[in-house]
């Protein structure tokens, strides 16, 4: 998607103008360039964030495509408050909610939510949970019960966040990073994943795992630590720590994460996820 259509970058064009001047969403065209952005993320044609190309440096930072936070963004103007029935249950939002989960091929347990402008993608699962606009989720993904996962949160393929997993949303400023949590990922029950952080390729996080931009994530596993922030390597293991800080009035534990180790293969099928952390004597 890098690489826009003529029509795509026309869109693009009208929705920067009009998130420069919100009064231009009065005309049709801009009003509709909006609608059909949230239209194409809806049916996954667009995402927010993207890989890098393939072929690209290694260790290229994900795509962000700030126009399409734009497009969100306005979308909220534009819409007005309306009560919304769905079966037993009743809403009052402006954003509506994703129907025609049979044909998309999804499974959804009541009462989970999928905000338009979402994409779940064929063979998912949600459970009583949460997906917002913006948001795309990948097959064979469960989000699990009480999870929720934010605006423009970019969930891969086959990826398990369990029982009230938080994955932050990111809006604003349009430009910035979404939460990226890419194929493979395991994330235990109460873990928060948010601002933007990225975690790579097959990582597990034990439960109650909190990643900020700001969380020290320190590799504890080799002889000397290595520190990261707002990013955790592809197969790292990572649990709940603490280091000292002094301050004026004394010493105290701040929270960190800390990486344990990696995976080891005899845990890369979905059913053994939970014996990564068990190989470290961690609680799941």
């Amino acid at each position: 998607m890098s690489e826009l259509g003529s029509e795509t970058k026309t869109r693009a064009e009208r929705v920067a103008a009009a998130y420069a001047d919100r009064s231009l969403l009065a005309e049709a065209d801009y009003a509709t360039a909006v609608r059909e952005t949230i239209a194409s993320l809806d049916r996954g044609e667009l995402r927010v964030a993207e890989p890098p190309a393939e072929g690209a440096a290694p260790g290229s930072e994900w795509i962000v495509h700030a126009w399409i936070k734009q497009a969100i963004l306005l979308y909220f103007g534009l819409q007005q408050l309306e009560t919304m029935e769905v079966g037993p249950y009743e809403y009052f939002d402006k954003i509506p909610l994703k129907r025609g989960w049979a044909e998309a091929g999804v499974r959804v347990v009541p009462p989970a939510t999928a905000r338009v402008g979402a994409f779940i993608e064929r063979g998912a699962v949600l459970m009583p949970s949460y997906v917002n606009i913006g948001a795309r989720v990948g097959s064979g993904t469960m989000v699990d019960t009480w999870a929720t996962v934010g605006s423009c949160a970019q969930i891969g393929r086959h990826v398990h966040l369990s029982g009230g997993v938080g994955i932050g949303g990111v809006l604003e400023p349009p430009g910035a990073r979404p939460v990226i949590v890419e194929d493979g990922c395991f994330l235990g029950s109460r873990a928060i994943v948010v601002e933007g952080v990225h975690l790579e390729e097959e990582v597990v996080l034990g439960a109650n795992v909190v990643l900020t931009a700001s969380t020290p994530v320190i590799d504890v596993s080799g002889s000397e630590p290595v520190e990261y922030r707002g990013r955790v390597p592809a197969r790292s293991v990572v649990i709940p720590g603490t280091r000292s800080k002094r301050f004026a009035a004394g010493e105290y534990q701040l929270a960190c994460a800390l990486i344990i180790g990696k995976r080891k293969h005899s845990t890369d099928t979905r059913t053994s996820l939970e014996d990564a952390l068990r190989d470290f004597s961690v609680a799941v």
